[in-house]
Formats: C-alpha cells, sequence, structure tokens
C-alpha cells in the first residue's frame, strides 16, 4: 500500500486519547468532517501570536486598535484573492457560517415585484432552503433516483419560469453524497435567463478550487458562503462573498454600530459595503483564524487536497464494500471518486443508524455522524419512503418520539485522514454488522440516540483555569 501524504503534521489535535466503554483509552478516529474539521497547526499558531494584539477594530486610534482592523482587513482580502473575486466588483462580508451568510443574502438580495422566484434542487442543505422559502416562491428541481441533480429539469424549470426567476441557489457539493454540481454551467444557464446565482460552497470550498470569475464571465458565480469551522478554522467565522453592487443598495438586515455613515434624529445614511452589513463588534479573532486556514490551503495546494481525497475515496468504497450487510448510497464507483468528494452515505441492513453510530463512538473510538444531516428531503428521497411514509415519520416525530426516523450512516473525509485509519473504520463496522460489541445499549425515545447502560464519559473539567477539578470533574 502507498505511503499517505504527510498532512497530518499539519493539524491540531490528531492524537488524542478519548475513554472507550471497555476501560482502555484509544487514538480518536474522526470521520465527521462535513460537520466540522480540527484546526490548522497554522491557524492555532496565527491566533496565538495574534492574542497579545487584539482590540477594537475600526475607529480605534491605539496602535493595537489599528493592528487588529489592519488584521481584519487583511483577512477579508485574503478571503476575496482565495476565491478569485475582485474587490472592485465583489465585496467580503463576514458572518458566523454558511447558514448566517444564506440568510444575509435571501434577506438583502434584490427581489422585484416581477422577479421573485429562486430556483434550487431537492439535493439542499437546510441552510440553502429554508431562508429562500421565507424570502420568496421557491421552485425545487428534481433529483435522479441516486441523488444527482436532474438537469434536465432544471433546465425545463429555468425555461418556463424564465422570467420570474431572480436567482438560483445550488449547493456546489453535498453533504449527503459528495456530488459535485457543475456550478460555473449552471452559472451560465441562470444569467442567459437574466437571474444569478448563489452557490453553497460549504462543502465544496474546502475540497476543491473556487473561482467566482469576473462579472462579464457568463459562468461567473455571483454569490458564496462559507464556513471557517469547515476549512479547518474552527473560531466562529464564515464569509458571504457576492457582488459589491446589490450590497450597495437596501437596508441592512441587522441595525446598528458601524453599519452607518451619520445618524440624526431624522434620518440615517447606511454606510457602503462590507459594513453596512457587518453590525456590531466583528469576530476578528474568527476572521483571521479563517485567513490563516485558507493561506494553508493556498500553500498546500487545492489539487494536491483533491487528490489525496480522491485517493481515500476510491480505497473506502473498495474497503467499505467488504463490510456484512452493508448498503452504499450515491456513487459507489472506485474509479469516479474525483468526480465526487469524500462524503460516504451508508447503511447496515438491521441496525438502526442511531445505534451504529452510537458503538463506534463507545467502544471503538470512531466518530462519525447518524441522521439526515440537516437535508431532511434528501434523505427521504435516497431512502425511497413514499409520501405516506413521510407522513407517518412526521407524526411520529411531532409525537415526540424518534426511535424510528429514518436516516443514514455518514463517513466524511478530511485532508489528514489515512487509509489507515479506513481499515479501522471496516473492521469497527464488521463487528457491529456482527453484533461484536460489548455493551448493552438503551434508546432515548426523544432524541432517538443510544447510550451504553450505566456508563457514561468522563469528561475533563476544560473551563476550569488549571484544566481540571471543579464542575464536570471526570468520574
Amino acid at each position: 500500500m502507498a505511503a499517505d501524504p504527510d498532512y497530518r503534521s499539519l493539524f491540531v489535535g490528531l492524537d488524542q486519547t478519548v475513554p472507550l466503554l471497555s476501560g482502555e483509552q484509544k487514538r480518536y478516529i474522526n470521520f465527521d468532517n462535513a460537520a466540522s474539521t480540527p484546526p490548522f497547526r497554522a491557524v492555532q499558531q496565527t491566533v496565538e501570536r495574534f492574542l497579545p494584539w487584539y482590540s477594537s477594530v475600526h475607529r480605534g486610534t491605539g496602535y493595537k486598535s489599528q493592528l487588529s482592523t489592519h488584521m481584519f482587513e487583511l483577512a477579508r482580502e485574503t478571503v476575496l484573492h482565495f476565491f478569485g473575486a475582485s474587490p472592485q466588483e465583489h465585496t467580503c462580508i463576514f458572518s458566523k457560517n454558511t447558514t448566517e451568510s444564506i440568510n444575509k443574502a435571501a434577506r438583502r438580495f434584490p427581489f422585484t415585484e416581477k422577479r421573485r422566484i429562486v430556483l434550487t434542487s431537492g439535493m439542499e442543505h437546510h441552510s440553502n432552503d429554508l431562508p429562500w422559502r421565507q424570502a420568496a416562491r421557491t421552485v425545487h428541481a428534481r433529483l435522479t433516483p441516486d441523488g444527482r441533480l436532474d438537469e434536465a429539469d432544471f433546465d425545463r424549470l429555468l425555461e418556463h419560469y424564465a422570467g420570474e426567476i431572480a436567482l438560483v441557489a445550488i449547493t456546489g457539493a453535498s453533504n449527503v453524497t459528495g456530488y459535485l454540481n457543475d456550478i460555473h454551467r449552471l452559472a451560465e444557464k441562470a444569467h442567459a435567463v437574466g437571474a444569478q446565482i448563489l452557490v453553497d460552497a460549504a462543502q465544496l470550498a474546502p475540497h476543491r478550487r473556487i473561482d467566482m470569475r469576473p462579472l462579464d464571465d457568463p459562468g461567473h458565480l455571483d454569490y458564496i458562503a462559507i464556513s471557517g469551522h469547515k476549512m479547518y478554522a474552527p473560531f466562529g467565522a464564515g464569509a458571504l462573498i457576492g457582488r459589491r453592487d446589490t450590497f450597495e443598495q437596501g437596508d441592512p438586515d441587522l441595525q446598528g454600530g458601524g453599519t452607518v455613515e451619520i445618524v440624526t434624529l431624522e434620518d440615517v445614511v447606511w454606510a457602503g459595503p462590507p459594513d453596512r452589513d457587518e453590525a456590531g463588534s466583528p469576530n476578528t479573532v474568527g476572521a483571521v483564524a479563517l485567513a490563516a486556514a485558507l493561506l494553508q490551503l493556498e500553500q498546500t495546494g487545492m489539487d494536491a487536497v483533491a487528490r489525496h481525497e480522491a485517493e481515500l475515496t476510491a480505497y473506502a468504497l473498495r474497503r467499505l464494500q467488504t463490510v456484512p450487510g452493508i448498503r452504499l448510497f450515491g456513487s459507489t464507483d472506485p474509479e469516479q471518486a474525483g468526480q465526487r468528494l469524500g462524503v460516504i452515505p451508508f447503511q447496515l441492513e438491521g441496525i438502526s443508524h442511531f445505534k451504529a453510530a452510537a458503538v463506534l463512538g463507545y467502544e471503538f473510538g470512531v466518530g462519525l455522524r447518524s441522521g439526515c444531516f440537516c437535508a431532511h428531503p434528501y434523505i427521504l428521497h435516497l431512502l425511497g419512503l413514499s409520501p405516506e411514509q413521510a407522513r407517518a415519520v412526521r407524526r411520529q416525530i411531532l409525537a415526540g418520539d424518534r426511535r424510528e426516523m429514518p436516516g443514514l450512516l455518514r463517513a466524511s473525509f478530511g485532508l489528514y485522514n489515512t487509509k489507515d485509519e479506513i481499515d479501522e473504520l471496516v473492521e469497527a463496522l464488521t463487528c457491529v454488522a456482527k453484533g461484536k460489541y460489548g455493551g448493552v445499549y438503551r434508546q432515548d425515545s426523544a432524541s432517538g440516540d443510544f447510550h451504553p447502560v450505566n456508563w457514561n464519559p468522563p469528561f475533563p473539567a476544560l473551563l476550569q483555569p488549571d484544566g481540571y477539578g471543579g464542575v464536570g470533574q471526570p468520574a
């Protein structure tokens, strides 16, 4: 077996051990990167260098304040550069995460009386679906049986509503199946009917190069939304990168300090972008951390990131198919691993996804995700549930019972994961599939989660000044 590239040295916390139900300690394996990623060491080091200089930003006259403002604006420039955005045509608005960015876009988008339709798809994360439902009429393009965008249906809807569609809102890469959409081709189609396009890039940005392109390019992207916590910078910052002309107009969705040029008792003059849309004191540390992560990704090379992930994904698809009773969803062809992300959904025959995930964590020290991954309509589609079955599930959930909630298991890869870790996952899944585990588990009806009987993991009291003792002290 070829050696995995040595990317692990770039990260913090990969050798951390965790307690198992057996009483042993084991090095934790994280396959839940589609949800959140560990920090780059460069991010940690940058934050540590910056913290002694941290101060208020904008309008402060002290040296630390000026330095903090410089770092905050340098972070903004770094984000624009990383995504091929022009400061003359685009602005970078810092947010908490992709969800906040898309909500802001939905509230600030310049819908007109004639154009009030958003065309999206059935594969979207809730964050790129629900905000649009509140802002406009939302039309969903259908999916193929295996979960890809049905581009023929997309084209049909685009033609049917051509004069009414204001925006296409589409994911760059699915957080469930890892499918990639051809965002520039979809952008050309959107622009051809006078619409704009927003790409939910939460999953795409950590794994593939994104180029927004100049606005006169037919395939340009009008807006993208990203999260730092999915890009190895878990310090609470995300960004909405979008057309400057959009954010030069209209009232900000959040109003207060920093958003104005001047206020009188009779009038308000709003500031220009991005200040108009960054109310209150910003998360300067988070912005600096995000910029540091982008610089590390740039140094590593996004093509190298994609190659490593394709190798892991191909290897995982081959190895996972040896697990008894496993069913893989989405693309299962290892030869096509480079055409998708390393996000693999699956289920084990006869075993609740809730229970399988619990056993993997409590007894094997493997972290992955189970459930619907904030994409309920997509999961129902992949599982092939009928409308009546979906309604029955809804009734159970509304009654406070999630024990039979449909869902999948999901393994998702980061830059630091290795083939050896995939081997450990496959070994653990084989044990779960064969019932070879030691704990007795009880299911909580309200959450659906399984927990071992008479055991709780001992948590260190990390909030204590010395990192130990007091509330939360390990048993």
